[in-house]
């Protein structure tokens, strides 16, 4: 006879298989970053590349969704929670203040021109405004961020951190190769990098053969653009409540102030680096589990017609943002 208890571990069983499940392909997704040619993409692309192909061989596992959906909405914001570890705001508050003018620019410019060509080209409003905002400001964590708040599908979700990962990788690797022939001190060449590339990631990598002090000058250009992932997510709760009314249900991003608490306690309370790289290890991990749960949504033969305009879209935007930056500087 099967008592209470083991209907208790029966139903909870496939939420567990379900998390474990992500954590297969998250993992898998790690080493196949490993490879050449992957190893510029990253893990979260790959992982993320690994649920969409399973999608679209395997269909979606039903039986593990509750699962599968803890880890695309709740581990996932504890990864962006944790991403506030790599800010310091020390460093940027001592270095940094005068990018913060030129970050903020290049928010509006990326989004602003986002939104337009969307208009003028009749594209996809939702997947096109996810992608200037991952554009504008930090990729995938920016576009996981906000997709609560302007209640976006997950499958748009999914596809435009797929977009931002396969546009900021091509455009880190022209960096690199460009570098040779630009006319830009390394110093300056690394602030452009940080303003005009999508994922810290591809920053690192393009800014990489200018030197350390290079890294560190991109990197800290890009922290800016993560800066204002706060504020500019509270601008969107507002308008999203200024247009549904003051009654409208809109979820409070709670896990921003998270982000920015452990922003503050990292910057006042160092940890040691070995502690740093684990927790940096493990934001990465989390972060390859939601994108797997945000891939599994993807249907590619019903999102070929909806993606093409907004690739364009992107393309063009982040010509134009890295063509305005090296003007600027």
């Amino acid at each position: 006879m099967i008592t209470k208890l083991q209907l208790h571990r029966h139903r909870h069983l496939p939420f567990v298989y379900g998390i474990l499940f992500t954590l297969l392909l998250a993992l898998l997704g790690f080493g196949l970053a490993q490879l050449p040619g992957l190893r510029q993409i990253g893990p979260l692309a790959c992982a993320i590349l690994l649920a969409v192909l399973y999608r679209q061989k395997f269909g979606y596992p039903e039986t593990l969704r509750t699962g599968i959906q803890f880890s695309s909405k709740r581990l996932l914001r504890v990864a962006i929670i944790l991403y506030g570890l790599k800010l310091n705001l020390h460093l940027l508050i001592s270095k940094g203040l005068p990018l913060l003018a030129l970050d903020a620019l290049v928010v509006l410019f990326a989004i602003g021109l986002t939104v337009l060509l969307a208009k003028w080209w009749k594209a996809d409003f939702s997947l096109s405004l996810l992608l200037g905002i991952g554009t504008g400001i930090c990729g995938a964590a920016a576009i996981a961020a906000v997709t609560p708040i302007l209640r976006s599908k997950q499958e748009d979700s999914a596809l435009s951190v797929g977009i931002i990962a396969l546009t900021g990788t091509l455009f880190s690797v022209s960096y690199v190769l460009l570098r040779p022939v630009l006319p830009l001190p390394d110093g300056v060449y690394g602030i452009w990098a940080g303003l005009s590339l999508h994922e810290l990631a591809h920053v690192a990598l393009a800014a990489a053969p200018a030197g350390q002090d290079a890294v560190a000058l991109a990197l800290l250009a890009k922290l800016g653009r993560v800066l204002l992932l706060v504020p500019f997510s509270f601008v969107l709760l507002f308008w999203r409540r200024k247009k549904e009314g003051a009654s409208a249900s809109i979820e409070f991003p709670w896990f921003l102030l998270g982000f920015l608490a452990f922003s503050i306690g990292g910057t006042l309370f160092p940890l040691p680096a070995s502690v740093v790289n684990v927790l940096s290890t493990l934001t990465t991990l989390l972060l390859a589990m939601a994108m797997v749960g945000l891939g599994l949504n993807v249907a590619l033969r019903d999102m070929r017609a909806k993606a093409g305009r907004p690739l364009l879209i992107i393309a063009v935007t982040s010509i134009l943002l890295s063509a305005l930056t090296f003007l600027v500087l």
